[in-house]
């Protein structure tokens, strides 16, 4: 008796995680309906296609759902990126808090969001466990390919004054059309001072392409 006692003990947080680890936010089209964390409903543009969610523990520390839209050609090659992620640390983590320095900030739905933006190449290295595999994972399954360089904009909300959770919003575009690598876009790069311009461009589009509302 005792050791089947000690069996489910044992199963009990597998079963947990795996409870956990299913997507809860909806999909309707071309938006994300959240009820909770926070309630918002989130829309990118018609000619958007849904690549798919996946939910986990980050690093073991924060449960994370993300969801993933792209804009792409027939032979799924992505040419925008919609990427939003809601996060918060684990209550076995209490004393971890969120922390963004950014100067920038933007406002969409009424809701104050910190701006980072960068350029980055295919073929970066990819943290393992993290975010950013949990994207290219989801995209690799749906067929599509990212291509050479695109740049980013990072959008992010903290719900409260403990800064414990978060609505991730990050808007990617390729690079072709600017006739600039990636790596040339970087601090030291032949294309450097063309980025202040490009990353003005890339928020004012990521602003007008992403709706955020937020739901009572």
């Amino acid at each position: 008796m005792l050791l089947r006692i000690l069996a489910a003990y044992l199963l009990l947080p597998a079963a947990l995680f795996a409870q956990a680890s299913a997507p809860d936010r909806t999909v309707h089209g071309n938006s994300v309906t959240s009820t909770h964390d926070p309630a918002v409903r989130i829309s990118v543009p018609k000619s958007a296609q849904y690549a798919g969610a996946e939910r986990f523990v980050l690093y073991g520390v924060a449960d994370c759902e993300i969801e993933v839209f792209v804009e792409a050609d027939a032979a799924k090659n992505v040419s925008r990126l919609y990427w939003i992620q809601f996060e918060g640390y684990l209550p076995s983590k209490p004393d971890l808090h969120h922390e963004y320095d950014s100067p920038r900030h933007a406002t969409l739905g009424g809701w104050d969001f910190y701006v980072d933006t960068w350029p980055r190449q295919r073929d970066e290295a990819i943290r393992p466990g993290s975010d950013r595999e949990a994207v290219e994972r989801i995209l690799k399954a749906k067929g599509y390919k990212m291509p050479a360089g695109m740049m980013y904009a990072r959008l992010v909300h903290l719900l409260d004054s403990e800064k414990r959770k978060e609505l991730m919003i990050i808007y990617g575009e390729d690079l072709q059309s600017t006739g600039a690598t990636a790596a040339s876009l970087k601090e030291g790069g032949a294309n450097f001072s063309r980025w202040p311009s490009l990353e003005t461009g890339l928020i004012e589009s990521a602003k007008k392409q992403i709706a955020v509302q937020p739901l009572p």
